[in-house]
């Protein structure tokens, strides 16, 4: 017997429990990265159901899932855990390598109880030992088992003669079994596996909900216009992809329109707390003790927790847009569709309902669906007539052309879902556009080609800057000021047919519309003006804006100068004026005090140094014989200085109480100032 036979019989026993599958029967896709799913089936006695899935999953799965057993009562939850294999097996008190022949693997269960089947023999016992015997050119390799029989006797067994081996033991079958189970789930490295168990006596339905990664759900419109230009029809196509490891055989789908917070949390891999070490003081060693000297007490410091902080990822679950490897309904657009093709709306069953969620919407498709694994499909949602209308957009100022638009109004009763369109006009491709989410009653601007029968330059004037009025309180002028700017939209409509023109004017901050006229919409960034434009005509659209703000000056720090400026301002009052005049004269007043101050200042730093110097000569001349004269002459000038000195100290002291009084004065009327 070979060592995969011997192996198949060491298991044949053991009993692995696989559990039934649960069939995806209900899908529910998201525009933000996961899906709802549930999952029904029905269950024997004592039969467990089975998920299936991959380790990527398992978080959103153990966040989200829940269980409905009808007939029993759920009594847990097992899965596969993301131990490292090698630590699994670790915890084993045998282990299994490859080739290894089935004598190595019983001799490390000494003493374990076997029951073995030799035709209709059966022997039982406790094994000893059990060794592989090498072969010669009489005899082939074989194993050998020594087994202790109940009876005491010792017995070797031929192992290859055995047809069957059973382990006495439940708790050691189980252990071979979790060993192989452990073999089995590497295999499969990115497979995992969740167990229902419950209380069970008869069969029972089960079902499983939860939310795990799913790609976005893709939408796509065509937007068909007939001749007239009047009600035209939009269809509404959903793209599905199934990135899961389970066909979706007869599957409800769901799409909601939408997108809840979810985020990522780490609960599948085992979390591991640092835990510090502590023990008793009796059972460390004692170690001498220095004393120092005390210094001031200082408190014991807190010891800190140490915890390991979990990172908590908002917004995408990790549901990865991927290629559609298979398509359902697709196939090759063909270079020009005909008048009929493009005229004429889909071939579609829209049976499905459309249903607000909270702040959600929900397309639900009525019939059940089939996508199997690793393909996508694209799903019909919508078909019907929509109110809109054909225009032209100039946004861009950059560009000559506006371009040609569509203004959607949704009356179809139910949110459409953010996505791209396509759009026919005429039985012939116009263009393509992209739209945001647009809710029921909402209504959206798209744009799909370039008109290039219509020409638009813009001209902007200098701005010009006004006083409006000047006031005065606290000490300060307040000026209000205006601003103005205008810009001229020179339109040309070369074509035979008339057009409706919608202007995008952008919002600058702080400007205000005048002399223009209202607009029919305002977004957040831009007023929009709706102009008829007749067929072979020009037009000039002026669009004025003003800013007004003001500015305030403190009257402390004018100079005369600048008050003078301000007093011809034709925007004062005469009282204003007459207030302004009074603190000019105190002001300019106050300046020539200044200027009087510098210049005896002046004066008197001259003098002193002049003085100085005759001092200086008196000492020299004074010992000197012949010099008496001199001597007096600097004596007498000395004398006159001191004279001319004291004149204009009085004339300063003067000036620094004239100063002070005007100062009040100032001080006064600037306080009092108000207009």
């Amino acid at each position: 017997m070979n060592i995969d036979k011997k192996l198949v019989a060491l298991v044949l026993s053991v009993v692995l429990v696989q559990g039934a599958e649960l069939p995806v029967r209900t899908v529910v896709l998201y525009k933000h990265g996961v899906g709802y799913f549930e999952r029904a089936g029905t269950l024997g006695p004592g039969e467990s159901g089975r998920l299936d899935f991959n380790a990527a999953e398992m978080n959103d799965v153990l966040k989200s899932l829940t269980i409905t057993d009808n007939g029993g009562k759920v009594t847990g939850i097992r899965y596969d855990s993301n131990i490292p294999l090698q630590q699994k097996l670790s915890e084993f008190p045998f282990s299994l390598q490859p080739g290894e022949p089935l004598s190595r693997v019983l001799d490390q269960v000494k003493g374990a109880r076997v029951e073995m089947e030799f035709g209709n023999q059966k022997v039982a016992g406790a094994i000893v030992a059990a060794r592989l015997i090498p072969g010669d050119k009489d005899r082939p390799e074989r194993e050998q088992l020594t087994l202790l029989l109940d009876s005491g006797e010792l017995r070797n067994v031929d192992l290859s003669a055995a047809s069957a081996l059973r382990f006495s033991d439940p708790k050691l079958q189980l252990q071979f079994r979790d060993y192989l189970g452990a073999l089995t789930a590497e295999r499969s490295k990115d497979k995992r596996t969740v167990y229902i168990d419950s209380t069970d006596t008869k069969s029972r339905q089960v079902t499983a909900n939860y939310i795990m990664p799913m790609p976005a759900w893709k939408s796509s419109y065509r937007l068909l216009f007939d001749a007239t230009g009047l009600q035209p029809v939009i269809e509404g196509w959903a793209i599905v992809d199934n990135t899961t490891g389970d066909d979706w055989t007869n599957v409800h789908i769901s799409l909601i329109s939408g997108k809840p917070i979810s985020f990522m949390s780490e609960l599948y891999n085992p979390k591991y707390i640092h835990r510090e070490g502590a023990e008793l003081p009796e059972d460390q060693a004692v170690a001498p003790v220095l004393y120092k000297g005390a210094m001031n007490a200082l408190p014991a410091p807190a010891v800190a927790e140490n915890s390991k902080r979990q990172e908590v990822i908002a917004g995408n679950v990790g549901g990865v847009p991927g290629a559609v490897r298979g398509g359902r309904f697709m196939t090759a657009e063909p270079a020009m569709p005909s008048d009929r093709m493009a005229s004429t709306p889909s071939s579609l069953a829209i049976e499905g309902s459309g249903t607000e969620v909270a702040d959600l919407f929900e397309y639900s498709v009525k019939d059940a669906v089939t996508v199997k694994k690793n393909e996508s499909a694209m799903l019909p949602f919508l078909q019907q007539k929509i109110t809109a209308r054909k225009l032209i957009v100039y946004s861009d100022q950059s560009r000559p052309n506006p371009l040609n638009a569509a203004e959607l109004t949704n009356t179809a009763g139910r949110t459409l879902d953010g996505g791209p369109v396509t759009v026919y006009d005429a039985g012939t491709y116009a263009g393509e556009a992209l739209t945001e989410t647009i809710k029921s009653g909402d209504k959206r601007l798209i744009s799909y080609g370039v008109d290039l029968g219509t020409r638009i330059s813009t001209a902007t004037s200098p701005l010009t800057s006004d006083v409006r009025e000047i006031h005065a309180r606290n000490g300060s002028l307040v000026t209000k000021y205006s601003r103005v700017q205008k810009r001229i939209y020179s339109i040309r409509n070369v074509d035979a047919r008339a057009k409706t023109l919608i202007i995008e004017h952008p919002i600058t901050g702080g400007f205000t519309l005048i002399d223009t006229p209202k607009p029919v919409e305002t977004t957040s960034k831009a007023n929009r003006f709706e102009i008829k434009l007749a067929a072979n005509a020009s037009i000039d659209f002026p669009v004025t804006e003003e800013n007004i703000y003001d500015q305030q000056t403190s009257v402390t720090s004018m100079t005369p100068d600048a008050l003078l400026v301000w007093l011809r301002n034709k925007a004062l009052s005469d009282t204003a004026k007459r207030q302004l005049q009074a603190i000019s004269d105190v002001k300019t007043q106050l300046a020539a005090n200044d200027t009087e101050k510098r210049r005896i200042d002046g004066d008197v730093a001259n003098i002193t140094r002049d003085e100085e110097r005759n001092r200086q000569n008196i000492s020299s001349l004074s010992a000197v014989s012949g010099q008496q004269q001199v001597v007096q002459d600097y004596a007498r000038k000395l004398a006159d200085q001191e004279v001319q000195i004291a004149k204009l100290r009085e004339r300063q002291g003067a000036l620094e109480t004239q100063h002070a009084t005007l100062q009040n004065q100032l001080n006064g009327l600037i306080e009092k100032l108000e207009f």
